[in-house]
């Protein structure tokens, strides 16, 4: 149990030991800005872009930062992904003359009933918009995101890879005045070690946050600021994502196929994406809702068992596996949207949750959204403003095309929440036939973390062993995901409790967190005593936040390990 003590001892005195470590080394440096930005993803990116362009055409100097907790921008960037390219070519029309790394259109849509041995093909013309890509490019989310920060220094942005932010600073009247990156070269104790660097304060009269799903100042912005008060609960699903060089002559430039059914039980919301990219490349991946009730089930495991089904295994045969992923997504749309703002900053992209859950996108509404609010804070600064809050970026939203479509989808995941019988016949009234004008919202009352059922009341779910070549497990999939994390640093998997995962999630739910990990960090252990514990393996951790979702007890808290930490995504 020392293992896990040390953990949870980091939880209850890291403010203890942070105070101390700035009495003794600090103060820390602090720089200050016009606008800090934290994440360097599409919507962060975008923002700081729409910014310097603004400043620009008005002759004026903005000083702009962007915080990224990768080892480069892109480092941590995972999707599908298929992109609408309107945002982007609002944000820079002409993206293709810069070469932005938008090279396969998508050539043909294919959508797929799976029953275990079959599979039903819907008919084009039944198809809703909503899987009508036509316009859109099949991409690597990190290699846009790697061109997108050129195009951002270019402008004059500066951008601090390998800093994650891990504090939200505030004034002394409550607005949020910047955010401070944590220290380096702690060893596992929390204490300073001979590489110690504290971290660093930078302030801004403007603080966006753009962290992605779940993002950890998210998540404590929106709970001191109330933010999701009298909104519909948010609902998360967990993407994996495998990417395979293929035979060139099973190649098809272009085709998106997207799947429903089997493996998935028909009360479980989720489903796959197999894109064809470039040079005889395809994406493939599956997504797992996690309103799931059954605790015996793994979205790991059900993923492998999807590329076994007769319609989908072909594709692979003589194929190699390069790279793998997983990442949480916002699937709860329009109605569990918060309020974005509050004195002194705003939430953009998937940190806020605008992703499209009905149509698997989500980089334009990020980016799109990233302008809307750098327009905001630009506005502001130009009229002497600072810190407060950015009134006209909902404005805008609610007036923007982005609003538009999210509230033709806003019913989406709730209709799949009913099962996916009335799930598919009511999106197919309300997208295809309804255009996305039905008369009434629903609403998502429940967290995800309070519907896992108890195991006596659920059917046990068993998987086969995986066959190394169309098939893995966990270990080998982590290894090409290129994590890494510095040893001798303090956890970043913390626990609020130490006796909660035996007492409570293996006692009563078979211990989900061994099944809901796509990177094998947890496990149960049973010592020379015959006493189970919990073993959190931190150096595997993919930075998928499932865990923080899905913990039935929200016993497990996320927070960001030290800078540079976590997986190198390439081309994913």
């Amino acid at each position: 149990m020392g293992g896990i003590k040390a953990i949870f001892s980091v939880t209850e005195t890291s403010k203890m030991i942070q105070s101390e470590i700035i009495e003794q080394y600090g103060p820390r440096e602090s720089m200050d800005y016009d606008v800090v930005i934290v994440g360097a993803g599409p919507a962060g990116l975008s923002a700081a872009i729409r910014l310097k362009q603004l400043a620009n055409s008005a002759g004026k100097e903005l000083s702009v930062i962007v915080l990224e907790k990768g080892s480069e921008p892109g480092a941590h960037i995972l999707s599908g992904a298929i992109m609408d390219p309107v945002a982007l070519t609002e944000l820079i029309p002409n993206w293709k003359e810069l070469g932005a790394p938008l090279n396969q259109a998508v050539t043909e849509d294919q959508f797929l009933f799976l029953s275990e041995n079959s599979s039903l093909k819907t008919p084009s013309w039944m198809l809703p918009k909503c899987f009508n890509n036509h316009g859109n490019y099949i991409i690597s989310l990190g290699n846009f995101t790697r061109w997108l920060a050129q195009q951002a220094e270019a402008l004059g942005v500066e951008i601090f890879p390998g800093f994650a932010a891990t504090e939200v600073l505030f004034n002394s009247d409550g607005s949020v005045k910047g955010v401070a990156t944590g220290n380096m070269g702690l060893g596992k104790d929390g204490q300073p070690t001979s590489n110690f660097q504290l971290g660093m304060e930078l302030l801004g009269k403007y603080t966006l946050f753009a962290e992605g799903a779940r993002g950890q100042l998210g998540r404590s912005l929106i709970s001191a600021f109330k933010l999701d008060h009298d909104r519909a609960a948010q609902s998360y699903g967990i993407g994996i994502k495998e990417l395979w060089e293929i035979d060139p002559k099973l190649h098809k430039a272009g085709l998106a196929v997207h799947s429903a059914g089997w493996p998935l039980k028909s009360d479980t919301y989720g489903g796959s994406f197999l894109y064809h990219m470039e040079n005889n490349q395809v994406a493939v991946g599956f997504v797992v809702g996690l309103d799931y009730t059954n605790p015996w089930l793994s979205p790991f495991e059900e993923f492998q068992k999807f590329k076994t089904h007769p319609g989908i295994k072909g594709y692979f045969e003589g194929g190699k596996r390069i790279g793998y992923g997983a990442r949480a997504i916002t699937a709860g749309g329009l109605t569990a949207l918060p309020k974005t703002i509050f004195p002194g900053g705003a939430l953009i992209g998937c940190e806020a949750g605008y992703l499209n859950a009905s149509r698997i996108k989500g980089s334009h509404a990020a980016i799109k959204t990233g302008m809307l609010a750098a327009e905001a804070a630009f506005n502001a600064l130009d009229k002497g403003r600072a810190h407060d809050e950015l009134h006209e970026y909902p404005k805008a939203f609610e007036s923007s095309w982005l609003y538009q479509e999210l509230h033709k989808a806003r019913n989406f995941k709730q209709w799949f929440k009913r099962g996916r019988l009335v799930g598919t016949l009511m999106t197919g009234v309300e997208q295809f036939l309804l255009r996305g004008h039905f008369p009434w919202t629903l609403h998502n009352t429940k967290t995800d973390h309070k519907c896992l059922k108890p195991m006596n009341e659920c059917q046990q779910i068993s998987y086969p062993k995986p066959d190394g070549k169309l098939t893995f497990d966990r270990l080998s999939s982590v290894f090409i995901s290129n994590t890494n994390h510095e040893e001798n640093q303090p956890a970043h998997l913390t626990l609020k409790n130490i006796s909660t995962p035996v007492q409570i999630n293996l006692a009563i739910y078979g211990g989900p967190e061994a099944r809901y990990c796509p990177a094998g960090v947890y496990e149960y252990i049973t010592d020379q005593n015959n006493e189970s514990r919990l073993q959190i393996n931190a150096q595997n951790c993919v930075h998928c936040k499932t865990c923080d979702i899905k913990d039935p007890t929200q016993n497990i808290i996320w927070v960001a390990p030290e800078g540079g930490g976590g997986p190198t995504y390439a081309n994913m």
